[in-house]
């Protein structure tokens, strides 16, 4: 795991430093998030539950149509926190249309046992302007106690 982190840093410092087209912006929204157990007590036992989210992002261009977008989240449910920090592959489609798909770091402050998680995360994107866009992304937990999530929100770089 260290390993992996390093790398994506030692990634992250590369695209920045390099040649590429660098954008940095924040993003925020909504997230819906879809328990599967009901063993644990997540309030009054919800199969979903509504939250919110907010953060910052960096986008290295790789090609024309091929870029690495980090994120660093703050994500809010009722009294359950954590940090979330997908990296992703993002081809653009066309000018306005993104697709964005990649693993996704996850911090879990006061919940779980093994606070650490890996989560796979997609992506759509849709540029409003050439400042603001759209997003919606799904976030995929693998292990029983990781709940899904759908997050609805704008970012703006």
């Amino acid at each position: 795991m260290n390993k992996f982190l390093l790398t994506i840093f030692c990634l992250i410092f590369y695209l920045s430093y390099s040649q590429a087209q660098t954008d940095f912006g924040v993003k925020g929204g909504v997230n819906i998030t879809f328990f599967k157990v009901d063993e644990i007590n997540f309030g009054e036992y919800p199969d979903t539950e509504i939250g919110f989210y907010g953060g910052f992002f960096a986008d290295f261009e790789i090609d024309a149509n091929l870029h690495i977008q980090p994120e660093l989240l703050y994500i809010g449910i009722s009294d359950f926190q954590f940090l979330n920090a997908p990296v992703y592959l993002n081809y653009n489609v066309n000018n306005q249309f993104h697709i964005l798909i990649g693993p996704s770091l996850n911090y879990f402050f006061d919940f779980f046992s093994n606070k650490f998680k890996v989560r796979a995360d997609i992506s759509l994107a849709y540029d409003l302007s050439s400042n603001l866009d759209l997003h919606m992304k799904y976030t995929l937990g693998f292990e029983e106690l990781s709940p899904n999530v759908m997050f609805l929100g704008l970012g703006y770089r």
